[in-house]
């Protein structure tokens, strides 16, 4: 039987594991699309990417949310998990940037 602890410590290691899963197959697929601009398919792959991983992440941040509201005695460790669940936010927004100003680049 899992026990409110136990529950909080695992939902809190898995919305980190998915945190981090999420930046680097970001970062892989920036990456990728750096080295080969010309290639369509890694654009669409990492636009599609990017839906899911707002899907994804927005699910375990309200689970987060969620947690750091009624498990009163965990509000420290969900309110960390919470920050690196939001971290990739501003990372994401700079590969966009840094992407479509590599596009915009190309075309002139």
């Amino acid at each position: 039987m899992m026990t409110q602890k136990n529950y909080a410590t695992v939902t809190g290691k898995l919305s980190t594991q998915i945190a981090l899963v999420s930046f680097a197959l970001g970062t892989l697929l920036f990456s990728l699309h750096q080295i080969f601009p010309q290639e369509d398919l890694i654009f669409v792959l990492g636009f599609f990417y990017v839906l899911t991983a707002l899907l994804v992440n927005g699910v375990v941040l309200l689970n987060l949310i969620h947690h750091f509201i009624f498990f009163h005695n965990h509000r420290d460790y969900f309110g960390v998990k919470i920050l690196i669940v939001l971290a990739n936010i501003p990372i994401a927004a700079l590969f966009f940037y840094l992407t479509i100003n590599h596009i915009n680049l190309l075309n002139f």
